[in-house]
């Protein structure tokens, strides 16, 4: 295994996708089974992400899925990837955070976001303009200063207030900008845009200031990772979501996801088919020597010190068995136990 490999950490962002023939809370459950597999296999965290009013994702209030998530685990970490700030009131995030952490202390990470709702609708329901994204550094500084005790209004957080929970940046446009100047770890996507990410990494680098949350510059690169026993299995495996992004490119909404099978059945638009086919580009996808090779360049022209894999698909039990290989590529410790 490589050295470079084995220094970095993976962990899994699940978005509680919704499939075909299943329902949305069937979707939430497989997310908390989920992360009780991943912990045995030995990855680092898992994270839950926030989507509201879209029909092919349960997950919408992310921390109170992590909190179910952290109940069913007992060592991995849990977090958000992330809570969308600009839709929150970051006095209410802290409280939320803070009574995480105090019930699984030194296991939560809060990842945070700058996008607001997807649709005129959605916004509307949330009660935000599309421009309130614009004022994420400062909603940021203040969601950390509650943590602090620092707050002008003379308020207090409870029981947040003296708590360290790690924050993370979600570095979409501004982000990474953001994240060096409030000296904060970065996730940085997507791995289909090597020369844009990279470019984001050396800003975020080059720009970093230490803070109290992080002395040195935290790097974690997110994207699909698929591993089978053949490149044609791992490449299947991408076939569900890259015809729901295709579909949401062309119709407007992004659908539950169909079965692999479904898919390769269907009659395409032009349209349609090129989105679906650059939905299938650009991924680290193959057996598990091929992704290893992937994998190991890419840590190396990012430095990157974590990834986050992003990977979803209809076939649950496919998912699993590719989390399990790249344990087995990543060296974590229950691959080794054939787990």
């Amino acid at each position: 295994m490589s050295s470079v490999i084995a220094t970095t950490r993976f962990s899994v962002l699940d978005r509680s996708r919704t499939r075909e023939g299943h329902e949305a809370p069937e979707a939430l459950r497989d997310t908390v089974l989920l992360a009780q597999d991943l912990e045995r296999l030995g990855y680092h965290r898992l994270w839950v992400s926030e989507h509201h009013g879209v029909p092919g994702v349960a997950g919408s209030a992310p921390t109170v899925l992590a909190a179910a998530v952290a109940a069913a685990t007992h060592t991995i970490r849990v977090g958000t990837g992330g809570v969308m700030l600009p839709n929150h009131q970051p006095l209410v995030v802290a409280e939320q955070f803070g009574v995480l952490e105090s019930l699984f202390p030194g296991r939560i990470d809060m990842g945070l976001g700058r996008s607001v709702g997807f649709t005129d609708g959605v916004r509307k329901a949330l009660g935000r303009d599309k421009d309130v994204a614009d004022d994420f550094a400062a909603q940021l500084d203040e969601l950390l200063g509650w943590f602090r005790g620092t707050s002008p209004t003379g308020v207090h957080a409870r029981p947040s207030e003296g708590l360290a929970v790690p924050p993370f940046v979600l570095a979409m446009g501004e982000g990474a900008t953001i994240a060096a100047r409030a000296g904060l770890p970065m996730v940085i996507g997507d791995l289909r845009g090597r020369e844009k990410m990279r470019r984001g990494i050396d800003h975020y680098r080059d720009t970093f200031r230490p803070s109290a949350w992080a002395r040195e510059p935290y790097v974690v690169i997110s994207g699909t990772v698929a591993v089978a026993e053949t490149p044609e299995e791992a490449r299947r495996l991408l076939l569900p979501e890259a015809w729901s992004m295709a579909y949401s490119r062309t119709h407007g909404t992004f659908p539950p996801l169909p079965p692999a099978e479904r898919v390769e059945s269907l009659r395409m638009t032009d349209r349609e088919r090129g989105f679906y086919e650059s939905g299938l580009t650009g991924h680290i996808v193959g057996t598990e020597e091929q992704v290893a090779h992937e994998l190991e360049t890419v840590i190396k022209e990012t430095g990157a010190d974590e990834v986050l894999v992003t990977t979803s698909t209809y076939d649950r039990d496919a998912l699993l068995d590719s989390y399990r290989r790249l344990a087995r590529v990543a060296g974590l410790g229950a691959a080794h136990q054939g787990q």
